[in-house]
């Protein structure tokens, strides 16, 4: 028995420790291609781009970095080469941001900006398949969360080290090549990632588990995970972007135009906390916890956009950033308890393109809702969200009833 103790620590400290990699990965990576978005715009209007251009350039980064993420995850099932898929997609992922400083043209700023994000396409369902892998007795809800925090962090610190180079008088360019720094601390810290877990994992079980899955025929995904993904859909439609939050705080006086900035940090923050708590409370309650964690974000948009006051504007900021804690840690971590293992790469690469493309649609009509009347965005908001929880039931149903099987075959 004390043995079995000892062999079971050992177990959740290798886990923690991938885990932990995967987290400064994305601290640095997030410090990376955070900190370049954060001045992305001004930067291609000083080599001449109109703001059409600017909009343009990002609508196809968004659309590269979400709509190849199926494609992506499906070529990760077929080959299991996800340690690949992974340092590659990281690797154009990074190293055009540094690139950025080098460009003179804004076609040319284009062009990187666009491969920016086609790395995260194609590393993002990779890497969310090796943290499910060895997540799978840890906890996935506590490992997608602390992973979240992690990653937040650096979204955090990015933004606040790019503007203290321009602070500092320091130029666009200079920021750019600055950002080269995280990146390689990025790698570096991947290159850990993928030792810890090839110690953690058996070769000669990982060997015959890929040449078995990889026999396989692919399989329609699980009737439960269909349910899930149109909730998910219905979620971020309905979740207000932070720009147009900022518009609005700004717009109203409510928030002073320097603090705005600050606002973003906030929620950053709440985010990262929210995200460990969440992951834990997944863990104890399963899928039963997600309605009640949907309502809270939910409940952002009236005290954002139909209250006065900076305490109201506060309190939106709260249950915003609850909401993205929530989105980005345990409501990804679901998609590996839903999916078969061998499926898993296909899972993630179409949760994570419903889940763009809902965002960037819901986007937009809230925009020209926010344009014709604030209580009609926060309506359709509201509404989008709420619509949610009869799938996630009908989700839970479906789980609870033994129609799949956590990380098997459904």
């Amino acid at each position: 028995m004390r043995e079995d103790g000892r062999k079971r620590l050992r177990s959740e400290s290798a886990v923690l420790r991938i885990v932990f990699c995967f987290g400064v990965v994305s601290l640095f990576a997030d410090m990376t291609y955070e900190g370049a978005r954060s001045i992305l715009g001004p930067f291609l209007g000083s080599l001449g781009a109109s703001g059409a251009a600017v909009g343009l350039v990002a609508g196809m980064g968004e659309l590269a970095g979400y709509g190849l993420r199926l494609f992506s995850g499906m070529i990760a099932d077929r080959t299991r080469s996800f340690w690949r898929l992974t340092v590659g997609g990281y690797g154009v992922n990074l190293l055009a941001v540094p690139l950025l400083g080098l460009v003179s043209a804004w076609p040319a700023a284009a062009v990187l900006v666009v491969a920016e994000r086609l790395g995260k396409a194609i590393r993002t369902p990779a890497r969310d398949v090796l943290l499910a892998m060895a997540t799978r007795d840890f906890g996935r809800g506590r490992a997608f969360g602390i992973h979240e925090a992690m990653d937040q962090i650096g979204a955090v610190l990015g933004p606040l080290s790019v503007s203290l180079v321009l602070a500092r008088q320091g130029s666009y360019r200079t920021s750019f090549l600055l950002l080269a720094l995280p990146a390689v601390f990025s790698l570096a810290a991947l290159g850990f990632a993928r030792g810890s877990f090839g110690r953690w994992q058996s070769s000669e079980e990982n060997a015959a588990g890929a040449r078995k899955s990889g026999e396989k025929e692919l399989r329609s995904l699980p009737p439960a995970f269909w349910s899930y993904l149109a909730a998910v859909g219905c979620v971020a439609a309905g979740y207000t972007d932070f720009a147009l939050v900022a518009y609005h705080a700004a717009k109203t006086g409510v928030v002073a135009p320097q603090g705005v900035p600050l606002l973003y940090a906030l929620a950053m923050g709440i985010d990262a906390g929210a995200a460990l708590l969440a992951g834990r409370l997944f863990d104890r309650k399963g899928f039963g916890s997600l309605g009640g964690l949907v309502i809270l974000g939910a409940s952002a948009a009236p005290f954002l956009f139909l209250e006065r006051g900076i305490g109201a504007m506060l309190a939106g900021v709260l249950l915003w950033g609850i909401g993205m804690g929530v989105q980005e840690s345990v409501i990804r971590a679901a998609v590996a308890e839903l999916v078969p293992q061998e499926r898993q790469g296909t899972g993630y690469g179409l949760f994570n393109m419903v889940y763009g493309f809902a965002w960037f649609g819901g986007s937009a009509l809230m925009g020209l809702l926010y344009d014709r009347s604030p209580m009609l965005l926060v309506a359709v908001s509201c509404g989008f969200q709420l619509l949610s929880l009869p799938l996630l039931a009908r989700t839970q149903r479906l789980f609870a009833a033994g129609r799949i099987v956590p990380g098997g075959v459904g």
